[in-house]
């Protein structure tokens, strides 16, 4: 097995607190606290670091309890310890224990051992909040370049994250901690709740997905009327609450006298419903690659201009909608009548 498929038990957990050498564990207790109230007389089964990052390993968590939840659907509850400060106080911000999370994750049970995948999944997300400092708060998405169980058939590629509905938030001696759960979504939810807000999306679909538990054999939800019809009317009402958005396939410029825009012919539909819930709402969008900056912005003019070295697209209504009509016929090459620019969508995106 590999470092992160090593489901340890009793053994390293007493071996990990041997080595803390009786340090304070109050950060941790206030977690198994939340955890004992709310699954009362059960043992929670822990999965423990042989050794921690903290103490010069590679498992940046401690560990990984899981519990067994008879509530809604028979599932498994995944819980983190190391993202917040499990002993002595350590970070300088007073109100807040590390991050200010734990991440949770809830799997469908279809057997009587918890799978070990999900632990694997938890520990790259903490590998790559380690590594980067970027955090998650509720309403975040990541996407996972992948079905998130590699070894199972599934559509479920991507997280979203949203407070634990049942373990919600804890204050502890070393600060505040949010439970945070990453609920799996499959890529065009996940381009949806981007378009609209992450928490709204989420709450949408808490009678369709009850608690966010996994079931990698489900459909998306994009594919039922009711669902997508309620999603259209929501981000025509609020627009989007996503800002930046990234892309491999983006290059932007100018180029004679002319502008241009290129974009993997994909990402099309999904950028130009974005245009529409964020420029036409009054707010700027700014798409990123590796090496370019696109941004947009309304504005009582149709203009392309260098803004700080950004290339930028000020759009009255009229080019907006031109715009967007572009990206969604999906030429190859269309160059727009309101502002001097030629939309350029390369395929195999």
């Amino acid at each position: 097995m590999s470092e992160m498929e090593r489901p340890l038990g009793q053994a390293a957990e007493q071996n990990q607190t041997e080595q803390t050498d009786k340090a304070e564990r109050a950060g941790m207790d206030a977690i198994g606290e939340a955890l004992s109230r709310l699954y009362p007389g059960q043992e929670g089964r822990y999965y423990g670091a042989v050794i921690t990052a903290r103490l010069g390993g590679k498992d940046p968590l401690d560990g990984i309890e899981v519990w067994e939840s008879g509530e809604k659907i028979p599932h498994w509850h995944y819980v983190t310890y190391g993202f917040s400060e499990l002993y002595g106080k350590e970070c300088g911000d007073p109100d807040n224990s590390g991050y200010g999370f734990e991440l949770t994750f809830r799997l469908k049970k279809t057997g009587e051992e918890p799978p070990v995948w999900p632990m694997n999944l938890l520990e790259n997300l903490a590998k790559y909040v380690f590594s980067t400092g970027n955090g998650f708060a509720a309403g975040h998405y990541i996407d996972c370049n992948g079905p998130i169980a590699l070894d199972e058939e599934t559509n479920l590629a991507a997280l979203a994250f949203r407070v634990d509905p049942e373990l919600g938030e804890i204050d502890t001696p070393n600060g505040h901690l949010v439970f945070l759960e990453a609920e799996a979504v499959t890529r065009d939810e996940m381009e949806a709740l981007m378009c609209w807000d992450g928490k709204k999306f989420l709450e949408l679909a808490e009678p369709f997905i009850p608690l966010g538990i996994t079931d990698l054999a489900r459909t998306s939800l994009m594919e039922r009327e009711d669902f997508a019809a309620a999603w259209r009317a929501g981000v025509e009402e609020d627009g989007s609450s996503t800002r930046f958005l990234y892309t491999d396939e983006l290059d932007a410029g100018k180029s004679g006298g002319e502008s241009f825009l290129r974009l993997g012919e994909s990402h099309a539909e999904t950028v130009a419903v974005m245009l529409k819930a964020r420029v036409g709402k009054g707010r700027p969008l700014y798409l990123e690659s590796r090496d370019v900056t696109a941004g947009f912005r309304p504005g009582d003019k149709n203009a392309a201009e260098i803004q700080n070295g950004v290339f930028t697209l000020i759009l009255r209504e009229d080019g907006l909608e031109e715009l967007c009509r572009a990206l969604r016929d999906k030429k190859r090459s269309c160059r727009l009548e309101q502002l001097p620019l030629t939309v350029e969508l390369t395929p195999g995106a």
